[in-house]
Parts: C-alpha cells; sequence; structure tokens
C-alpha cells in the first residue's frame, strides 16, 4: 500500500464520522490557535516594550543614588556631579547631561483634574531624552534663571483637561494650587512600557525645585541623564562617569553610591521578562494541544474496535502489518495537520483581534506572528497526531486475522 492510496483511504474513513472527526479536529485547531496567538501576543509585547525604552533617547545612560547593599548613607546626586560630567575635559566621551527631580503632582483646570508624574527639567533634557514638542516651545535657560511658572503637558494630561492637544499654548493649569501657563505641548510617546510617557507634565527644574518638589538640600537631583557621544562610547561613558563620582563622593574602591545603568541594560532585563513570559503563554497553550493529541487518541482507539472485522479480513486477504500500521498512523496525521492548518487561520484571527481590542484601548501592542511560531505549532500538532496515533495503531495492527474476524 503506497503512501497516497492510505491517504485516500484515511480521508474516506474520516469522513465516514465527520461528527465525530470535526470533535477531534477541534482540540487540535484550539491548541494550535492558542500557541500562535500566546506567542504572538507575547513577542508583540516585547516589541512594544523594547521599542518604549529605545524611544527614550539614544545611547543614554542613567545615573542614580544607591549602590551595594554594603554601602550605608549614600550621598545623594547633585547638580554638582551634573556639571562635573557634562566637563569634556573629565568626561569626553560624554554629550549632554540632564538632571532630573521627579514626583507626583495633581493638575487642575475648570474643574477637570489630573494626577500624573511631575518632571521638573533643563533645556538639555529635550536633546539629550530625544523629546520634543507638537506645538509651543521647550523649556529655555530664561524660564530656569527666572523660576518660571511654565508647564509642558503630555498627550494624555492635555486630553484628560482640555478634552484636545492642539491650541492650548498661553492656557493656565494649576499644579497643587499654584497657577502655571502651557507653554508647549510633548509629542507623544506612546502609553505602554514601564510607564505611560504620555501621561506627565515637565516644568523647570528650579522651579520644581523651590516650589513643588522640595528636597533636603537645594542641588539633589534624583536622576541623571547622560547622552555618550556614540553607541559605541557607552561603556567608556559609563566608566568616565563613575570615576568622577568616586571622586567627588570619596568613595572607598568597591563601595559605590551610586549607580549606573544604560539603555542595554534595561533592554536585556525587558527581554528577559517578556521572553519568560511568552514562553509561559505558550506552554499553556501547548497543553491544549497535549489534551487535543489524548482526544486523537481516543478517537483511534474507538475506531480500531469498530474496524476490528475490517482490519483481520484485510489482513486475511495479505495486508501486512506495515501496512495497517500506516493506514492508521495517516488517519491520526491526517486529523491533526487539518486541525493544524484551521488553527493557524483561527490564531491569525485571535491575534488580530487583540490587535484591534488593543488599538481601541490605546494600548499599543502589535501580535507579531512570526514563521517560526506557525511552523513550530503545525509541526507540533503534526506530532502530536503520529505520537497519539501510535498506540492505536499498533494495536490495530497487532490484531490476529481470525480473532478479528470472529470479532463482534
Amino acid at each position: 500500500m503506497n503512501f497516497w492510496q492510505s491517504f485516500i483511504e484515511a480521508i474516506e474513513s474520516l469522513a465516514a464520522n465527520k461528527m465525530r472527526s470535526g470533535l477531534t479536529i477541534l482540540g487540535i485547531v484550539i491548541g494550535v490557535a492558542a500557541v500562535i496567538a500566546m506567542v504572538s501576543v507575547g513577542r508583540g509585547a516585547e516589541n512594544t516594550i523594547t521599542g518604549s525604552i529605545q524611544g527614550i533617547g539614544t545611547n543614554l545612560l542613567f545615573v542614580f543614588r544607591g549602590g551595594s547593599e554594603d554601602v550605608r548613607n549614600p550621598k545623594p546626586i547633585t547638580l554638582g556631579d551634573a556639571d562635573a560630567i557634562a566637563d569634556p575635559f573629565q568626561a569626553p566621551s560624554v554629550a549632554g547631561v540632564a538632571p532630573v527631580l521627579q514626583g507626583n503632582a495633581t493638575v487642575t483646570f475648570a474643574g477637570e483634574t489630573a494626577v500624573t508624574q511631575l518632571s521638573g527639567v533643563t533645556p538639555s533634557y529635550s536633546p539629550v531624552r530625544n523629546l520634543f514638542v507638537t506645538e509651543g516651545e521647550f523649556i529655555r535657560e530664561e524660564h530656569i534663571l527666572g523660576q518660571a511658572s511654565v508647564i509642558l503637558l503630555g498627550p494624555e494630561v492635555a486630553e484628560k483637561l482640555f478634552g484636545r492637544t492642539e491650541g492650548l499654548i498661553g492656557e493656565a493649569v494649576r499644579i497643587e494650587g499654584q497657577p502655571f501657563r502651557v507653554i508647549g505641548i510633548l509629542e507623544s510617546k506612546g502609553g505602554s512600557g514601564f510607564s505611560n510617557e504620555d501621561d506627565r507634565v515637565l516644568v523647570p527644574l528650579t522651579t520644581a525645585q523651590s516650589r513643588l518638589l522640595r528636597r533636603s538640600t537645594r542641588d539633589r537631583v534624583d536622576l541623571l541623564l547622560v547622552q555618550a557621544t556614540s553607541a559605541q562610547a557607552v561603556p567608556q561613558a559609563a566608566e568616565e562617569i563613575a570615576q568622577i563620582l568616586r571622586t567627588r563622593h570619596r568613595t572607598q574602591i568597591g563601595a559605590d553610591d551610586f549607580t549606573i545603568l544604560t539603555q542595554q541594560d534595561f533592554l536585556d532585563t525587558a527581554r528577559t521578562i517578556t521572553s519568560v513570559l511568552t514562553i509561559f503563554l505558550g506552554g499553556i497553550a501547548a497543553i491544549s494541544l497535549l489534551v487535543g493529541g489524548i482526544g486523537i487518541m481516543n478517537i483511534m482507539l474507538v475506531s480500531v474496535t469498530e474496524r476490528t472485522r475490517e482490519i483481520g479480513l484485510r489482513k486475511a486477504l495479505g495486508a501486512r502489518r506495515l501496512d495497517i500500521l500506516i493506514q492508521f498512523l495517516t488517519e491520526s496525521s491526517v486529523l491533526s495537520l487539518v486541525g493544524g492548518l484551521v488553527g493557524i487561520g483561527l490564531g491569525w484571527t485571535i491575534s488580530f483581534i487583540v490587535g484591534q481590542i488593543a488599538a481601541a484601548n490605546n494600548a499599543d501592542i502589535t501580535p507579531a506572528i512570526g514563521l517560526d511560531t506557525v511552523l513550530l505549532a503545525t509541526l507540533f500538532s503534526t506530532a502530536v497526531g503520529l505520537f497519539f496515533g501510535l498506540y492505536p495503531a499498533n494495536r490495530a495492527a497487532g490484531l490476529e486475522p481470525v480473532e478479528a474476524l470472529r470479532y463482534e
């Protein structure tokens, strides 16, 4: 018996019990679709998060207070540290430094309220952070020197307060009851990742220091954003920053009271977390494939029992053990292969729907359906069919012709 003949007989046998075959295929369809959809959504989330981190800026390093657990009473990061790092003679690999004060604030306008993230920044924040405005202007040096009551709104904050993101220059809002004039609207960075980049406001650093985000000392800041001259210069820039801070803070060797992280550190962490999540989701979805495989085994065992006399007659007429084995393995493979193909279409549909729902809810997640995922799910479903069809096929092939013909 050749393969094509086995395939035709498998189709005829399965077509004779359409309802039973359809329900068996359904288990494989759900399993394959779940694997493709789960893995695609996981990869889409990974792409969104890593893209959000990369959009923060180019060649960025993050410097903040606190080192190892052995260091007690770490010194704060200050504006003096920022000036020293910005010195091209001390740190030639550094292109720019942006000190930042961070906190939360309540912004109000005409009865509308938005609780959002507030950052006190300097003009250098824009090029270092790769952040620009869609209308208006960014914070200037005059605003810093005059401790000006001006504010830049993130698009989500603008939408909450005004119901629009255009034509807002000159409007007055209040932060903790204090009036501030809107001078610009920040461009959208997306509302996903570690934080919502669109749900924030920016004010001059000096204004934040004196009126909104007071710290223990006047020149203390929460974070330094440092831009290296190039991607290749990031390790050298990190070493230069470390040397400057060790000298200024007078720390002992191996007892740094500060931490320096690069974009790559965040990207590696994010990829590790999302990869584990994707594998976890795919593993859970794969369980449904195993359930579908058990369904194939069950239906094939029933088929063997129902066709015992047919098997006996075939063997009595000269069919070999291998012919019977191939016939039943072909049937189980056809079940899983058809289920896999239908599952691919269903998985793509589910991924598309998830993407549309995410877009409707302003969640920037686009499921990524890779060819490797489709091939893996299809091959795995076929392997499941072969594996779970092996026992019933072997049982059918092992029947004795005489006993099979006498079976009622």
